[in-house]
């Protein structure tokens, strides 16, 4: 397996591996997981080089969980990273040497290399020196092994087999949990009618929610009030 493509530039160093996780982002802090499956990801943060595939929709947490992933990782001592693979998308090889010496790598969205046989191959290799290596890999992806269009059956072989976790979407209970959450932890001061104003008027997008709870935070601290639907009026009619 040595199909050639030319050597990317100097920016693959600028790939965007994590090397801090985001606070709301923590394995405790995920809402409505499936039995067992935080379990599992603690476990993995452990230095036993398993290997899970988490999958789900757009939406569903999957970025949340590989970062938190990394985070219990690191917490527990050992270096973890944490590889968005839209932006490795062609010069795999290169950002998959910048995981070598970690205990954990992250890779999320597989669907994003899917179809790319000299990305397939990179991952493929790395995989196997990571299972040889006793590195723990955590891979997300939207649809299963068996439905990603790859190219490589011997990708689609080892990814069959890895320990699956299904993620559901929430309903509109858990979008609320999370969110109250996050604005608890941001001593953020919300009326549970706005939770249901903002689920209704705005969207049920979980990563538009939660990015729209940051404008809510810093509009809230410059107003000095409470996060109130006419709050909330006010605010959004003010962008628009």
């Amino acid at each position: 397996m040595n199909d050639e493509r030319p050597a990317p530039d100097a920016a693959v160093r600028q790939l965007p591996l994590a090397l801090r996780y985001p606070p709301d982002q923590r394995l405790e802090t995920f809402v409505a997981a499936p039995d067992g499956s935080l379990a599992q990801l603690r476990e993995l943060a452990l230095p036993r080089g398993a290997a899970i595939y988490l999958q789900g929709g757009e939406g569903v947490g999957k970025t949340h969980l590989a970062l938190a992933t990394c985070a219990a990782a690191e917490a527990s001592g050992r270096r973890a990273a944490y590889l968005p693979l839209q932006a490795a998308r062609g010069r795999m090889a290169d950002a998959l040497q910048m995981l070598e010496g970690n205990a954990l790598a992250a890779l999320d969205c597989l669907d994003a290399i899917a179809g790319d046989r000299v990305d397939e191959i990179a991952l493929f290799d790395f995989h196997n020196r990571a299972r040889s290596g006793g590195i723990a890999l955590l891979y997300t992806a939207r649809i299963a092994p068996a439905q990603l269009p790859l190219t490589l059956p011997d990708l689609r072989s080892r990814l069959s087999q890895c320990t699956r976790i299904m993620l559901d979407p929430l309903d509109d209970a858990g979008r609320r949990e999370v969110l109250r959450e996050r604005a608890q932890r941001r001593g953020l001061a919300v009326d549970e009618a706005a939770y249901d104003w903002l689920l209704r008027r705005v969207g049920r997008d979980l990563a538009g929610l939660t990015s729209l709870l940051d404008r809510l935070d810093r509009a809230s601290l410059a107003a000095k009030r409470r996060i109130t639907v006419p709050f909330l009026r006010e605010l959004l009619e003010s962008t628009r």
